[in-house]
């Protein structure tokens, strides 16, 4: 039978000599192997483990629930956020109202680009919005983030090098492993019918597509920002606040030189 990977997260609740020795020492008596072991956050640690059969883990569990050293926080199949948390050490954050929000700072450009890589991994539809400040790494995160996941990107809008406003794709475009990347101040604002037919068709594609400024993009068409299976929120600092009056200030939506800004 195939080992089933699973998730161990416990945190300290006496410190000692020994203690991941102990632990260690536990999942080799019930050969369970571990993966993947690392810190996360303040006194509490995060294992892939590997197991032949469920009957191992319920025995884990029952064994570890009689350690006064330790609390068991999760012990459950891995989801993405557990695997970020294994490979870097803490937990990426998460909108405790919205729980498709995740939030980033531009310190964690590294975390960023490995979490969407995992996401632009998966087969089929996503649609994924970004939200962030002007030069805050947003589409170089996107691009990264791309490589890392071995998919060619496509901007179908984007003010990255110069404006960009795509009315059709190329044959060998429309591929459902390629990875198509919207500018949602440039779409909803400067583009033509014949560019949303384009989109619509690449919206009904089972591939990722990644929105820069979900929130413009939504507010003149037929999406909303329940279309949107993931929305990542990148700022300088904790404490910046993600606001577009600056483009309305300044006419953006509707100036000529608008393709230079880089929102």
């Amino acid at each position: 039978m195939e080992k089933k990977e699973w998730y161990l997260e416990y945190e300290i609740t006496i410190n000692r000599p020994g203690l991941l020795g102990d632990i260690s020492s536990l999942l080799g008596m019930l050969a369970i192997n571990i993966v993947t072991i690392n810190g996360i956050d303040q006194g509490r640690r995060g294992l892939l483990i590997l197991a032949k059969n469920d009957e191992q883990i319920v025995r884990l569990e029952s064994i570890l629930k009689t350690m006064d050293t330790i609390k068991v926080i999760k012990l459950r199949e891995p989801k993405l956020r557990d695997r970020m948390a294994v490979r870097h050490g803490r937990y990426i954050e998460r909108d405790a109202d919205d729980k498709k929000t995740f939030r980033f700072v531009r310190s964690e450009l590294g975390l960023l680009v490995d979490f969407m890589a995992e996401l632009f991994k998966q087969d089929g539809h996503k649609l994924i919005g970004i939200r962030g400040m002007p030069r805050v790494g947003k589409t170089e995160s996107v691009v990264a983030a791309s490589v890392c996941a071995n998919k060619r990107w496509l901007f179908v809008s984007s003010t990255l090098l110069k404006q960009t406003i795509r009315n059709q794709l190329v044959e060998d475009e429309y591929n459902a492993d390629n990875l198509f990347i919207l500018d949602g101040i440039v779409s909803t604002r400067r583009a033509n019918e014949r560019h949303w037919q384009l989109v619509r068709e690449i919206m009904r594609m089972p591939a990722v597509k990644v929105v820069e400024h979900p929130d413009i993009f939504v507010q003149n068409t037929e999406y909303t920002l329940d279309d949107f299976d993931y929305i990542i929120e990148l700022r300088n600092n904790q404490d910046e606040e993600i606001t577009y009056d600056l483009v309305q200030q300044n006419n953006l939506f509707t100036d000529p030189d608008f393709g230079g800004f880089d929102f």
